[in-house]
């Protein structure tokens, strides 16, 4: 049975790399949610300690913060007013509810918009949605260097199932 589980939490790992990636899943919370799945099936002497999740709790916490403020940060490195950082941030909030193309253009219409509202140029508004996009590819960058951490941090933790 110990087989079974351990599987299972390296399957669902590698679907949390992928939903990394692809925001169909979400990456960092189903690794998290892999590994405290093998702390409650196999036990304390056969799996992580507690103090491990914690780190990986922080970790997906960590993720998602990039995650939100990428676009934010990157239209304001290109020269965004408030105006298009807010909007950044609003149109990567409302982008959720419209699934991968909402997640991926969101942001950059957010940005845009917020930047045209504010009494810019359209090329200026171009500029901070070019910000938002690559602030946006830097977060997605980081989200996967710590969801492949907390696959390693995971599988270094854990004893060895033979």
């Amino acid at each position: 049975m110990e087989l079974f589980w351990w599987a299972t939490t390296l399957v669902l790992m590698a679907v949390g790399l992928i939903g990394t990636v692809l925001p169909v899943f979400p990456g960092t919370t189903l690794i998290l949610g892999a590994a405290i799945l093998h702390r409650v099936m196999l036990g304390a002497e056969k799996s992580i300690p507690w103090w491990t999740i914690a780190g990986l709790v922080l970790l997906t916490l960590l993720s998602y913060a990039i995650d939100f403020t990428g676009g934010f940060f990157g239209a304001r490195r290109f020269g965004a007013t408030r105006w298009g950082m807010w909007g950044a941030f609003t149109g990567a909030i409302v982008g959720i509810f419209f699934a991968l193309p909402g997640l991926l253009f969101g942001p950059i219409i957010g940005a845009v918009a917020g930047e045209l509202i504010g009494g810019k140029r359209l090329v200026d508004a171009g500029r901070a949605g070019w910000g938002t996009l690559l602030g946006n590819l830097a977060a997605l960058l980081g989200k996967l260097v710590i969801a492949f951490a907390m696959v390693c941090w995971f599988l270094v933790a854990a004893p060895a199932p033979f």
